[in-house]
């Protein structure tokens, strides 16, 4: 081979040589932002899967002994970003067939984002010394499928810390068993009601209504 043909050979060689290494770079880097893209995808659809944080009110930040059992209630675990209703509970009350109409309401209303919690006691003395015999009469007589946690103080200074907190918000302590109140998704307190209104009134259902909506 001539010195002109080899040297035109080797050149038309080197050209062959940077064009396909050309392609290969293109392809890799190609390559490269398709990956990123996938990789962004993926990280956007793990965040729309992933459940929003939802701030825990101070409120919120307390434990219960949930009723007859070893279990502890972590309000923030179970209400934050709900609505609560917080009643006062006993056994031996004319006011306690109101357990037939708050467990209809949470079954009817718990889809929407509403808790319930009752706290036994005996500060009016009409509740049972016996957690068991408690226990039997809301879960097993009225069917009671809300917390519920083992019997507390709602007044005085020995009142357990979420009725504190409510008697310093709103300025009205429980007068009687099964006082009401209703909060906010938000940690606002909507309404009290005492213990003559039931939870099927329709003013107890409003405040519902309206603890629901507040986002």
């Amino acid at each position: 081979m001539s010195d002109e043909a080899e040297l035109y050979y080797s050149a038309a060689m080197m050209a062959s040589f940077w064009e396909y290494t050309m392609r290969a770079i293109t392809m890799l880097s190609a390559l490269s932002t398709g990956f990123l893209l996938f990789q962004s995808l993926v990280h956007a659809q793990t965040d729309l899967d992933s459940p929003p944080v939802v701030e825990c009110k101070p409120h919120l930040q307390q434990t219960f002994q949930q009723l007859h059992s070893d279990q502890i209630i972590d309000l923030c675990e179970r209400a934050a970003g709900k609505a609560l209703v917080v009643v006062n509970t006993a056994s031996f009350c004319g006011f306690t067939p109101q357990f037939k109409a708050l467990e209809a309401l949470y079954e009817a209303r718990k889809g929407e984002g509403l808790e319930i919690i009752g706290i036994p006691s005996d500060d009016f003395n009409q509740e049972s010394a016996d957690q068991a015999e408690t226990a039997t009469i809301c879960f097993k007589n009225y069917g009671v499928s809300f917390m519920m946690t083992e019997p507390a103080h709602v007044t005085g200074p020995k009142a357990n810390p979420l009725h504190r907190w409510l008697i310093e918000t709103t300025g009205e302590a429980p007068r009687w068993n099964f006082h009401k109140y209703v909060i906010a998704r938000d940690g606002r307190v909507v309404a009290t009601f005492p213990s003559k209104t039931s939870p099927d009134a329709a003013s107890f259902t409003s405040a519902v209504d309206q603890a629901l909506s507040d986002l």
